[in-house]
């Protein structure tokens, strides 16, 4: 179960339109992007990377995403956000490695 940090709460807002992708990954770690327009019509971004335990590795917030689309911006965010879950996997299986 993810441990959503001060950064998502802040921005979350379920008044607003908004699109999300989610994945897990045989080790755990998960991602969570979501994209919305604000009240103004900016597409605005969240990108979420989650321990197997839960614990927020990454959480960003983009309050505006010029000239993009949502379908573009939540396709930026998923491959942030998988390069990011990427090194932090190669982090953990390094740190753990028991040889």
């Amino acid at each position: 179960m993810r441990a959503r940090g001060s950064t998502y709460w802040c921005w979350a807002n379920s008044s607003l339109h908004s699109r999300c992708h989610a994945e897990a990954y045989v080790d755990g770690v998960s991602i969570d992007v979501e994209v919305r327009l604000s009240t103004e019509g900016l597409t605005q971004l969240f990108v979420g990377v989650y321990a197997s335990e839960g614990m927020a590795l990454l959480e960003e917030v983009y309050d505006t995403r010029l000239e993009e689309t949502m379908t573009q911006a939540l396709a930026w965010g998923v491959v942030r956000a998988r390069t990011t879950a990427a090194l932090c996997s190669l982090l953990v299986c390094r740190l753990w490695d028991p040889r």
